[in-house]
């Protein structure tokens, strides 16, 4: 178990070490195996932007190059947003989802109206809203005489996390504080043009309240109207030739949820009437809780799935803040007590986050003994050819994040002895025309040299 004090301390111990206040611009180290110095390998790589830095196990930095210049992080900010969350919240912090009563319960029928009170809990499934609905039918519960309320006021709403990304990708939500499958819904369709908008877990609810619509153009494939706690999509026809799935992101994760419990709900004997949406304050009596898993648990997945729902859902946990603005604000504050960045959501999803690789490896250092390093995901290398595989040489716990032309990994490596890392890649311009782009030309092959850089810089400091 991860200690509070333990995070603390260890961050506090590592804004003294020696060594953390800069990075020298070139390499010093001498020439590595398979073709010269590490600075040599950035140029051989044709990446626009590089920027790394690494660091011995004390925090005192062994070389850098391009290491104090601000790049994105992608999704390598998750690894702030976890060390901040862990001394906000605290490791012992669970999410809780309620149902609620504001009247008694009299012959199984609540005199009052049933209140779904959301806590924020970006892990809740249809699995677990099931499992909710089952523990209130055990307690007799059939119906209710007042209304049903869903209320999502606990984290605030955002529509979407980012506003540059594709409209229809699933990493990219609304956030609220009653949330439910990440915010996606599945879209299925058949080859005979059948299609399916459903909540898929263990059960299989319909849900009415995202739609898709199939029209006669080429382009866009997928667009969207929303409003009046409806998704409205429309797709184009020849994009759905034959059998096929995907989860599109939900923009109104309240009435989502809702209409999912209330199927759910129907399903196991319990009446209930269409739904009501408020943000406000739920008062009533508890009935029933559903709490998420302690949250080293919660973010030792983030880390590993790179989910942005459950970063944004946490880090605006942690802030109490109530905005999306103000709380990757006060995210930026606390991180900078330990090293300069400017972050614009707590995902990495916003492209216009700042970081560079030696205040990377300064908070990395400074959380050393925090338990991030445990949390952290085992990654690879990739080979010449951007497979990736495992390294019986070198142990790498350690983020990723990829966005369109930028490319980042930082983490701990060792190989008998350990070293603290960051690396960065970018290439700005292309970014920038790529916007709004789910897979730009050259995109892929881009990000597989990237990676394969950073395979060859943490190789050559092992």
């Amino acid at each position: 178990m991860i200690s509070r004090r333990l995070l603390l301390g260890g961050m506090i111990a590592a804004t003294a070490v020696p060594g953390c206040a800069g990075a020298p611009e070139t390499s010093i180290r001498p020439p590595v195996r398979g073709g010269g110095s590490a600075s040599t390998l950035v140029a051989r790589s044709g990446i626009a932007q590089v920027g790394y830095a690494v660091a011995d196990a004390s925090g005192a930095m062994r070389e850098g190059q391009d290491a104090d210049v601000p790049l994105p992080p992608a999704s390598v900010a998750k690894a702030i947003t976890t060390l901040y969350a862990l001394d906000r919240l605290g490791p012992g912090y669970r999410f809780a989802t309620r149902v609620m009563a504001t009247g008694p319960v009299s012959g199984g029928i609540v005199q009052g109206d049933l209140l779904l009170v959301g806590g924020g809990d970006p892990t809740l499934d249809t699995d677990g809203l099931a499992a909710l609905v089952s523990q209130l039918a055990a307690t007799g519960v059939r119906g209710v005489r007042g209304r049903f309320v869903a209320h999502g006021g606990a984290l605030p709403f955002v529509p979407q996390i980012s506003d540059d990304q594709p409209l229809h990708v699933g990493y990219n939500p609304a956030v609220s504080g009653l949330n439910l499958n990440y915010n996606r819904v599945h879209f299925g369709w058949s080859g005979n043009g059948a299609i399916r908008m459903d909540a898929r877990g263990r059960d299989v609810p319909p849900v009415t309240m995202s739609r898709v619509q199939v029209v006669a153009r080429e382009r866009p494939v997928y667009d969207y109207r929303g409003g009046n706690g409806v998704d409205n999509w429309t797709v184009a026809a020849g994009a759905l030739r034959g059998g096929g799935t995907r989860w599109l992101p939900v923009r109104h994760p309240d009435e989502y949820a809702a209409e999912v419990f209330r199927v759910l709900a129907a399903a196991r004997g319990i009446a209930l009437p269409e739904p009501v949406i408020s943000r406000g304050q739920a008062q009533g009596t508890v009935l029933v809780t559903r709490v998420s898993e302690p949250l080293p648990t919660v973010l030792s997945d983030m880390l590993r799935f790179s989910n942005n729902l459950t970063a944004e859902a946490v880090g605006l946990a942690a802030s109490g803040q109530g905005s999306v603005s103000s709380s990757r604000r006060a995210m930026s504050e606390w991180a900078r007590r330990y090293a300069p960045m400017d972050l614009r959501d707590h995902s990495g999803l916003n492209g216009d986050s700042r970081i560079s690789a030696a205040a990377m490896v300064r908070v990395l250092a400074a959380a050393r003994a925090s338990g991030l390093r445990e949390l952290m995901k085992d990654e690879g290398l990739y080979d010449a050819s951007g497979r990736e595989h495992l390294s019986d040489r070198i142990r790498i716990k350690a983020k990723t994040g990829t966005l369109n032309f930028v490319s980042g990994l930082a983490g701990y490596a060792n190989a008998g002895e350990e070293y603290i890392f960051a690396v960065f890649c970018a290439d700005l311009t292309r970014r920038r025309a790529a916007v709004g782009e789910e897979r730009p030309a050259g995109g892929a092959g881009w990000t597989r040299g990237a990676r394969v850089l950073q395979s060859r810089l943490v190789e050559s400091w092992a």
